[in-house]
Formats: C-alpha cells, structure tokens, sequence
C-alpha cells in the first residue's frame, strides 16, 4: 500500500532550507544520481574553506535538539524497539576485501564517522519494516572530511563483492551512489543492497536496501541510515537530512545569540 505523504510541515521547512541555500551559494551541486559514481573532487574536497574561527563542539542538549523525531516522518514511524533482526543476520560479515569490509564494519556498528556518537536515535515503520538510524557525530573536522573522502571511494572499490555472514551464507552485496538534497557543506550518499540466496528453491532471495547518508555542516557533522527488507522509503532519508540540517543550523544560530 502506498506511503502516506510526509507532514507538510516538514515539507515546508525542507522547502524553506532549500530555499536559504539556493540563496546563500554556500553548498554543493547534488550527485548525478544514483548510478554515477564518484569524482577524484568528492563532495568533501570540494567543501568551502575553514572558517577564521572554531565553533565550540555542541553540547549534549545542542546535539540532542538536532535528532530528528519519528512525529517528523509521518505515519507509520515509531521510536525504535531495538536493532532490526538483519543488522546481525546481514551485516555482521566476513570474507569482503579490504575497504568493503571497512565499510560493513562501520556500517554495521553505527560508527561510519567513528564512535562515540554526540546524540543517536532510532525510528522503525511499522507500515514497511524499515528502520533508520540517525545520529550526531563527535568526531573533529578533520576526521570527518578525511571519512567523508574515503566514503566517496566506496563505490567505485567495492561496486559487487560478496561477504558471508556468521552462518556462512555467502551474501551478494552491491553499492552505489545516491543523490542527497544540497544541504551542507560535504556530503556523501550511498545506496547499498545485500541479497542473501533463498533457504530452498521454493523461496525468494532476501534482499537489504539501505540509503546511507553523512553530512558535514560547518565543523558539525551527522549520519543517516534508513532501510530494511522491503525495500527502502527514500522520501524518509530526503526528510530526514534535510530537516536534520536545518535544525543543526537552528542550533548554532540559538548557541551564537546567547553568546
């Protein structure tokens, strides 16, 4: 059944976000979609210079004022009840080379700019199964453009590998890049699909879709994964960025006028 539409009150801020940014000229031009694949100038080297001055890190309640909430997604989302069953049965893997296995590493961890995280939350939907997972990163600047870079990499290193889960079964694992709204000052997205052979000839492939998505905004920084077995509401993972960067500038904008 379809996916009920998104709030329009979040469909007004994501639109007034555009809006500020089309204006500003401070953020990069979109990926080409989800099949292109990445430049030697990733989003990350083409990010705007460090400015004169540090922002102090954010605090616990700052961080925690950026998480998005299930109420911004609409119908169907909840607070999480735990990790989804496939984190441990598709993403805890073995045998994939190097950096693929660096990949679902972090992936599977929820560490993709290192642990520990500023602010985390989970969301599941009830309506497909989806999961997503969004958190505020606590690494330094540096760090996070030097990921953010090696991010840009992964598609074209491990474009088709295969990795085995602790079971043994030999997974089919593909990814590629994906488009994410312009918001930021660096950027990468990336669309991974994990397909597990059927148990016996009678049974479907099991197939894991996951939007994976890490966004830099001045020396602030998040991630976003969002995804499940039926497929992925990518309406869900445009929101979720965009309002996360909205709410991320919000912050820094209330933190300066308290100063």
């Amino acid at each position: 059944m379809p996916r009920p539409p998104l709030p329009a009150a979040l469909t007004l801020a994501a639109a007034t976000l555009l809006t500020a940014t089309a204006c500003s000229g401070r953020y990069l031009d979109m990926e080409e979609g989800p099949t292109s694949t990445p430049t030697t100038a990733s989003s990350a080297a083409r990010s705007s210079p460090a400015s004169p001055t540090t922002a102090p890190a954010l605090t616990a309640a700052q961080a925690q004022a950026v998480l998005i909430t299930y109420t911004d997604l609409g119908p169907g989302w909840t607070p999480t009840q735990g990790a989804a069953t496939w984190r441990d049965g598709m993403l805890k893997t073995t045998g994939a080379p190097g950096d693929c296995a660096r990949f679902l590493d972090a992936l599977y961890s929820d560490a993709l700019l290192g642990s520990p995280a500023r602010a985390l939350v989970g969301l599941d939907n009830t309506d497909t199964g989806a999961q997503l997972r969004y958190q505020v990163s606590a690494q330094p600047r540096a760090d996070v453009d030097r990921t953010l870079a090696w991010l840009a990499t992964v598609p074209q290193r491990c474009a088709h590998f295969t990795a085995t889960t602790a079971r043994g079964v030999a997974q089919d694992v593909q990814i590629s890049t994906a488009s994410l709204p312009p918001v930021g000052d660096a950027r990468e997205s990336l669309r991974v699909t994990v397909t597990a052979p059927p148990a016996q000839d009678t049974e479907e492939p099991t197939v894991l879709t996951l939007d994976v998505a890490a966004v830099r905004q001045g020396t602030d920084a998040f991630t976003l994964t969002n995804g499940g077995l039926s497929g992925v509401p990518s309406d869900a993972t445009q929101a979720a960025v965009q309002l996360g960067a909205l709410r991320l500038a919000e912050v820094r904008k209330q933190g300066r006028a308290q100063v």
